[in-house]
């Protein structure tokens, strides 16, 4: 005889659908997560109202315990890596504390697919149930998996679609020539009332402190060691300078009163990864966009000074007004001071050829002294000086001969207008092969000569530029000499760092009796010492 086959129903006793138990006291422990993206005031609001919201929802349910509100103010969900309380909260879940999260939606909760997907999956593994109110999607449901990747998903097309808008607003900016700066780390100005850059004159004077150092031959790092020795402030408010943030300084366009915009773009909305731009999209060069702090001259002249260090040899400077100006004959390094009988009554500070002992075969340019060098200097400027109305009278003609720009000013228009044209045939050439079948070796080898030819007039409006900034960087140089010269009325009889710093370019070391002045104009007297 057939045994009647008998079911008997086990309720759950966890989970949102377990039955209440006679005598059972266990409650559900639930949490609430509540997050706004700005920081204005209206969104403050709506974020004080989810606290309270969600504070009284849970209190009010005597089948539930309170755990916690977790919260994240003025904080973008397109990631979850930068997001403290969401980060929080989902430890204390996995660990065992929570048993319910309760968010207003799938897009407060996350923007990112990914991340929605992973944090629940990891979540309900261990138990942990989370529900999306707006949605009504209960993550432990058979068909909460499915709703949370369509929901999700739409959340991350969301923020694509802000993200677009944001970088089309700042291109829009850019466009228009309106300039954008983060003047909580950018020195020496600050927004104005009219939203253009105000300048900030404790501020603009460490700026051009900084030109002038730099210029008189100190390098980034002893800039930096002397601004934090002074206790001037970075940029950012802080106490110790690095030499990246003086190269900063040197080579910002801003600080002559033009702006290039656009210098870096967002590769990816959800990573917020940014990277230079090399030509990837449009670039904007606005002349005169906002108050100047440094003239374009001496902006030049720091240009022309800075690529002319990259391809010295051997270049190095420290406090002493000799660092940088001293240069072997021989080899082309910089001298480098030491010191002799450094505890002793004999004590001398000597200059030497850098490279010295690193060549296969040895410099043999002499040390120097520095007293020597300081009488040479003497000697050679008061000479200048008793002949000062023949130097200067063929000045006039040598100014006009050497600064002339008038055939780079054309030829940089010619290399500009090539440039927009073969720039406008690559355009057309790629969008011929996207909407025609072309034979693809053909469309390669004409895309790369464009490319190629690209490129080549890239390099010619590069090199203009820098000519045109050295000629520039000349007549500067050349007229300041002048003024220098036209202005000492009688003989130095002491060194003068000032002076020196002034009108001395180079000082080349020829033999033991012979260097070799070089000026600021280009003038160069030999010099017996």
């Amino acid at each position: 005889m057939r045994t009647t086959r008998a079911v008997t129903v086990i309720p759950p006793t966890a989970g949102r659908l377990a039955t209440a138990v006679a005598g059972t006291t266990s409650l559900k422990r639930v949490a609430a997560y509540a997050r706004v993206s700005t920081d204005n005031d209206e969104q403050l609001s709506s974020y004080e109202a989810q606290v309270d919201y969600y504070t009284r929802h849970i209190q009010s349910n005597p089948a539930w315990t309170f755990i916690e509100i977790y919260t994240d103010e003025g904080i973008s969900a397109t990631s979850t890596k930068k997001r403290d309380g969401f980060n929080r909260m989902i430890a204390d879940a996995l660990e065992g504390k929570i048993d319910l999260i309760i968010t207003k939606s799938v897009s407060r909760f996350a923007r990112n697919t990914v991340d929605t997907l992973t944090t629940v999956r990891q979540l309900k593994e261990k138990g942990v149930e989370v529900y999306f109110e707006k949605e009504n999607i209960y993550t432990l449901d058979s068909k909460g998996e499915l709703l949370i990747t369509i929901m999700s998903s739409l959340a991350q097309e969301e923020s694509r679609s802000i993200s677009e808008n944001v970088t089309w607003g700042h291109r829009k900016r850019f466009a228009d020539g309106k300039l954008m700066l983060p003047y909580g780390q950018f020195l020496g100005y600050k927004k104005g009332d009219d939203g253009l850059p105000e300048i900030v004159e404790k501020e603009a004077e460490t700026v051009r402190l900084i030109y002038k150092m730099f210029l008189e031959g100190k390098t980034h790092s002893g800039i930096a060691r002397y601004l934090t020795k002074e206790r001037i402030p970075t940029p950012s408010g802080k106490d110790v300078w690095q030499s990246s943030t003086i190269t900063s300084i040197l080579q910002n366009e801003k600080y002559k009163g033009d702006a290039m915009l656009q210098k870096t773009f967002t590769v990816d909305f959800l990573t917020k990864r940014k990277k230079v731009n090399e030509g990837e999209i449009p670039q904007y060069y606005v002349e005169n966009s906002h108050p100047a702090i440094i003239s374009p001259e001496v902006f030049d002249l720091a240009q022309h000074e800075l690529r002319k260090r990259k391809n010295a040899k051997g270049y190095k400077t420290g406090s002493g007004c000799f660092s940088g100006k001293i240069v072997c004959g021989k080899c082309g390094s910089f001298y480098g001071s030491k010191v002799w009988h450094s505890t002793s009554k004999y004590r001398r500070v000597i200059w030497q050829c850098n490279h010295k002992f690193k060549n296969e075969e040895k410099c043999k340019t002499p040390h120097l002294y520095e007293n020597n060098i300081k009488v040479a200097f003497l000697e050679a400027f008061n000479s200048l000086l008793e002949n000062k109305d023949e130097i200067l009278k063929g000045y006039e003609a040598i100014i006009k001969t050497l600064t002339d720009t008038s055939r780079l000013d054309k030829e940089s228009a010619r290399l500009q207008n090539e440039y927009e044209i073969v720039a406008e045939l690559i355009r057309k050439c790629v969008e011929e092969n996207a909407s025609t079948a072309l034979n693809q070796a053909e469309y390669q080898n004409r895309y790369t000569g464009l490319i190629e030819r690209y490129e080549d007039i890239k390099r010619g409006i590069e090199e203009n530029s820098n000519k045109r900034q050295e000629r520039n960087a000349k007549k500067e140089s050349i007229g300041a000499f002048i003024n220098l010269l036209g202005r000492g009325d009688t003989l130095l009889s002491e060194f003068d760092e000032e002076l020196w710093h002034s009108c001395i370019e180079a000082v080349k070391v020829n033999s033991e009796n012979q260097i070799t002045f070089v000026f600021k104009d280009g003038l160069e007297l030999d010099w017996n010492i």
